[in-house]
């Protein structure tokens, strides 16, 4: 059986040396993981347009995409995850959850402190060694 293709765009909201991740529901195979928030793109949507619009419904921002970092693609159990993460700047509003059980702004030192979903690791990874 073919898995689930799930394409999804992510935030990376940084603050001086902090970054902002938010934890998820307690509910499937990603439960209470942590993440860069963000969400699934739409038919006829750009990667932009797709993070503008789940940030503004998850989070209550209004926000400025910026520079892409990079395409994750991870295989969980039940799905196939393509992620494309963008540098994202907030222009009106704060980050206010709705959809999550948790936030936080962290450094990077600390990050590791946090279960990641894995999709986000090769993100981090990515981070320590572009914010030198």
């Amino acid at each position: 059986m073919m898995k689930k293709q799930i394409e999804v765009v992510a935030a990376v909201f940084s603050k001086g040396n902090q970054y902002f991740c938010a934890q998820r529901k307690d509910k499937g195979e990603l439960a209470k993981k942590w993440e860069f928030p963000g969400g699934k793109i739409e038919e006829n949507e750009t990667h932009q347009d797709a993070l503008a619009r789940e940030i503004k419904e998850e989070l209550s921002a209004i926000i400025r995409v910026n520079d892409f970092i990079m395409t994750v693609v991870h295989e969980y159990n039940g799905f196939i995850l393509t992620m494309h993460a963008y540098h994202c700047e907030i222009i009106e509003g704060e980050l206010i959850i709705s959809e999550h059980l948790d936030s936080k702004w962290v450094t990077l030192e600390e990050i590791g402190n946090y279960d990641f979903a894995a999709a986000d690791l090769p993100i981090i990874n990515n981070l320590l060694h572009t914010d030198k």
